[in-house]
């Protein structure tokens, strides 16, 4: 029986019909951005100090500037070994006290000496901050004490990620992937909106929880859809463009948000165009490929009919009938076991969540900890953005001259090794730290994207959703550990972050190499596909195989070999 791939090349591998399909998928991959990393914009903190009664009146009165009014007002704080103005402490004194000077107003306060023996407090009035626009933090007051709150928020959503990576690659390999498109559309759009009018910071974090938990699997969903209706040999470039989607979704997110500064409304900006993401219910098929892997035959016919029309080509006669080859009695039903039932399944499955761990805690984490230094946010991101397109380009360029793997190896120990590096550039040569740092997000960028592509080439076709998105959820514990690595490690040793970043992916890049090479091959049907990966490789082992089979099975193998 012909397999569907074969039937591909001759209808058109990415043709009309896919690349229609691609461009509207690649507006959910856009849409994506925001979610993944809008709490960059959301959660931004602003420079802030205490709110003290009476001090706005006095400055008003002395008419003093902001420098004077710190000056005068605010205690210091060493931070990284400068005496900056302290943002959770404020002196303990009654500003409202009449006949202040306007020179030095603490003078005024008897009993104390010097300032430093001016007894503080916390903000207990609460802060101001120094923004003309809003943000989480801005709203909720959440600094000092409530820092972690943030982190805690950007968490949220990453548990959400881990959360549907199990249930919602279930629902998409036992009901098919448009059902699964259409209701996690539904659900992250409408909680999308509920988090911008979310009336608390506890409600916030439960929308935004909701929302993580459907709106990753609609994003992996129309992924695996796009890489089983185009052919072999541009099923590597539609997965890089459809994650290169997702950087132009990071860029337009960096541009909405400098034209709109206020939370609220850019969450209902990014949210609100991701209802007519609905259309898909009447511009998308089902994959015909689920369809075999469920038996469905004659539906998946009717599609591969309708792709064949739509590309101005001719079924072929003999290809009027497609079935999946499988062995007899094998369960088509995924199932978690699979993931680790055979040697290589479970080899496959263990390094593929490694790597989906490190290449996240890396991303997020780098992006967060360059940031913390950054003076302009808008550009800081834009800049770290447009490193994403290069990444891509690297992995067009070497990934049909030298494969999957070798790349992907080396692209992981790049990042790895940056981190380290940076870790050991002192502060003061700021423009080396940063370069350093855009090569290590380089790296992680094109990590990213090849675990995302060649994982979905290691899992047989019944089983391929679930396969993602379990590796996939290791992801999100990395997306879940990154801004409590990142910030909470910084208040230890400002580079402590970097090194636990470098150990990560040093190792991750080791781990690659162990993983079979995808380059030219079909995508596996079976779990006897996936254990015969190895073999293919090793032509000493295929002869051994060959000679212990019987003539016909032996005939068909050498068959294989030839076509290879």
């Amino acid at each position: 029986m012909p397999t569907l791939d074969d039937i591909l090349e001759h209808i058109g591998e990415f043709d009309l019909f896919q690349k229609q399909v691609f461009f509207v998928l690649c507006f959910m991959s856009a849409a994506f951005s925001p979610i993944y990393m809008g709490v960059i914009f959301l959660g931004f903190t602003p420079e802030h100090r205490c709110l003290s009664p009476g001090v706005a009146e006095l400055s008003s009165r002395c008419g003093w500037s902001l420098a004077e009014e710190l000056n005068y007002t605010v205690p210091e704080q060493g931070r990284h070994g400068e005496s900056l103005p302290s943002q959770c402490r404020r002196y303990d004194v009654d500003w409202n006290t009449t006949g202040l000077s306007c020179i030095n107003p603490l003078e005024n306060f008897t009993g104390y000496g010097n300032r430093s023996s001016i007894p503080l407090t916390p903000c207990q009035d609460g802060w101001v901050y120094d923004s003309s626009g809003s943000s989480i933090v801005t709203e909720f007051n959440l600094v000092c004490e409530d820092s972690w709150k943030v982190d805690l928020f950007q968490s949220c959503v990453n548990a959400g990620f881990f959360l549907g990576s199990i249930y919602i690659g279930y629902i998409a390999d036992r009901f098919g992937r448009k059902l699964c498109l259409i209701v996690t559309i539904l659900v992250s759009a409408t909680s999308g909106v509920l988090v911008a009018f979310a009336p608390s910071y506890l409600w916030m974090v439960i929308f935004r929880f909701l929302q993580g938990s459907v709106s990753k699997g609609s994003w992996t969903a129309g992924y695996i859809l796009i890489t089983e209706v185009v052919g072999p040999s541009h099923r590597k470039t539609v997965g890089i463009l459809y994650q290169v989607a997702f950087t132009v979704g990071l860029l337009l997110l960096d541009g909405v948000a400098y034209a709109i500064p206020h939370w609220r409304w850019l969450q209902l900006t990014v949210t609100l165009p991701c209802f007519l993401l609905l259309l898909y219910y009447w511009c998308l098929p089902e994959s015909p490929r689920w369809l075999i892997s469920q038996k469905q035959n004659d539906k998946a016919m009717k599609i591969v009919d309708y792709i064949a029309r739509k590309n101005g080509k001719k079924l072929p006669a003999h290809f009027q009938n497609i079935n999946l080859e499988e062995e007899d009695g094998e369960n088509l039903s995924p199932s978690f076991m699979d993931l680790v039932r055979t040697p290589q399944m479970r080899k496959h499955t263990f390094i593929l969540m490694y790597n989906w761990l490190a290449s996240s805690l890396l991303y997020q984490g780098l992006i967060m900890h360059m940031a913390m230094a950054g003076e302009n946010m808008y550009l800081d991101f834009f800049y770290s953005a447009l490193v994403e397109f290069p990444a891509a380009f690297i992995i067009l360029l070497t990934i049909n001259r030298i494969g999957r793997r070798y790349p992907w190896a080396v692209a992981t120990l790049v990042a790895g090794a940056a981190c380290l590096i940076m870790a050991l550039i002192p502060e003061d040569i700021h423009w080396l730290k940063v370069t350093v740092g855009c090569i290590g997000r380089m790296g992680i960028t094109m990590s990213i994207e090849m675990v995302c592509f060649v994982n979905t080439e290691l899992y047989p076709t019944f089983l391929r959703n679930l396969g993602v998105m379990v590796c996939s959820s290791l992801c999100d514990v990395g997306g879940i550990l990154a801004p409590f690595i990142v910030y909470r490690l910084a208040e230890i040793w400002h580079e402590l972050p970097l090194i636990v970043f470098a150990v990560v992916g040093l190792i991750a890049g080791g781990l690659v190499v162990l993983l079979p090479e995808t380059k030219g091959k079909t995508l596996p049907e079976t779990i006897e596909d996936v254990e015969n990966l190895h073999r293919q490789e090793n032509p000493r082992e295929k002869i051994i195989y060959l000679h212990v089979q019987t003539q016909e099975v032996a005939h068909s193998k050498c068959d294989l070999s030839l076509a290879q």
